[in-house]
Parts: C-alpha cells; structure tokens; sequence
C-alpha cells in the first residue's frame, strides 16, 4: 500500500478588518487618514519628516514617503495625517492613498512600533520663532526656561478644551514653557505650514487661557513645525 504523505502547508496570514476614511483638514496640504482602531500605544505621537527619520520607527510612515508628493507624515491615536507638496490635487491622489494605507493596516497591527527619544525631545530641543509687533524673528532657546507652578494647570486647559478640536483637525499641541505670562506652545500635523490654522488657533488659545488664568496669562506665542 502506498505511503501516507502529509504535505505541510504554510497558512496565508489573517488579515485585520480595517476600516478606513479621509477627513480634509484646515491646512490644505493635509489630509487626515481615520481608523477604527488604534495605531499608536501609550498615548503617544509623533510626526516625521523625512524617511530617514521614520526608518526603524514607522514602516508605515517610511512607505509613505516612496510617494514623492508626501513631505511629512504624523500619527496619534488611530489617525494619520499627510502633508504634502504642491505637484498633485488631493482629487488627484486622496483615493491611491486612502487604499494603500488601509491595505498597509490590515497586514500590520500598529503603524508605530517605536518612538526613538529624539523624535520625542525634538519639540524641547528646537527653538521657537517669536514675532513681536514689528514682525522680527527672535529664537528662544528653551534650555534656560524652569518648570513653573503653572505649568500643570496650563498642560491640563490645553488637553481638556485644545486638543480635542485640534486632533479633530488632524493635527496636535505640545506645550513648551510658560514665562513672563506668556505661553509657548508647537502645533503639529495638519497644522504645520499653516499660517491662517496656526493664527486662529493661537487667538483660540489665548482667548481660553487669558479667560482661565487672567493674572497668569497675557499672551500665547505658537509655532507650527
């Protein structure tokens, strides 16, 4: 009688159901990309903006720069937002990128699989361009600011009523010192290379901190990386 031979057969790997929109933003170059599950743990973001960077981080985000219109590449929660040059219309190219990601994210569990410690400091250890009246640029370099007694209460008015409207945007806010009642805070995401964005949101936040902490706050200073 002939022999019984098993034959081993590798299994096609499962795919996860991924559902997938794109959300325009304020920031015309932007498009914010929802899933319904997460793509970051820990609460954590982070923007790129350039492959190099996201090599070793986020293969997604790595991909994502083999199109030569992207320019930058940020991710929170369970959305990505892509900004991207002036060479295509997003009608142009919303759909191609829409699929792609959502095929990406059903063959991979997180689109971030680690933070390296200079994409988190990088908002401490650039400096900021304040304008004054007369529109002069002047850096501040933030090694020289201390943690001030407002620091905690500014950080939670920022998460409470900013970060929400803001992230609904596609976009996010670091807070990145407090000194001589003014507020320093970065915006990024859709909200980086967005003058008109990053004005109404400035006049936003100062309106709501001024209105909170009236003694304490006299201006906010935003910068969109």
């Amino acid at each position: 009688m002939p022999k019984h031979v098993e034959i081993c057969t590798m299994d096609a790997p499962k795919k996860i159901p991924t559902s997938l929109y794109a959300e325009m933003t304020p920031n015309p170059a932007a498009m914010k990309f929802v899933a319904d599950r997460a793509l970051i743990s820990g609460g954590l973001q982070v923007e790129y903006r350039s492959k190099t960077e996201a090599k070793g981080s986020s293969a997604l985000a790595e991909e994502l720069f083999n199109f030569p219109f992207v320019t930058s590449v940020f991710i929170s929660g369970n959305f990505v937002t892509v900004l991207k040059d002036e060479s295509l219309g997003w009608e142009m190219i919303v759909q191609q990128l829409r699929e792609y990601i959502r095929e990406w994210l059903m063959e991979n569990e997180v689109a971030v699989s680690a933070v390296p410690a200079e994409l988190v400091n990088r908002t401490r250890e650039s400096s900021v361009k304040e304008e004054s009246s007369n529109h002069h640029a002047e850096r501040i370099d933030y090694s020289g600011f201390e943690a001030t007694e407002y620091d905690d209460e500014i950080r939670f008015l920022l998460h409470e009523y900013v970060r929400p409207a803001v992230e609904s945007d596609g976009g996010a806010i670091d807070f990145m010192a407090y000194r001589d009642k003014k507020v320093y805070v970065q915006l990024k995401g859709s909200c980086s290379g967005c003058p008109s964005s990053t004005a109404t949101l400035k006049g936003g936040i100062e309106n709501l901190l001024k209105a909170k902490m009236p003694d304490v706050v006299e201006e906010v200073v935003a910068e969109a990386v």
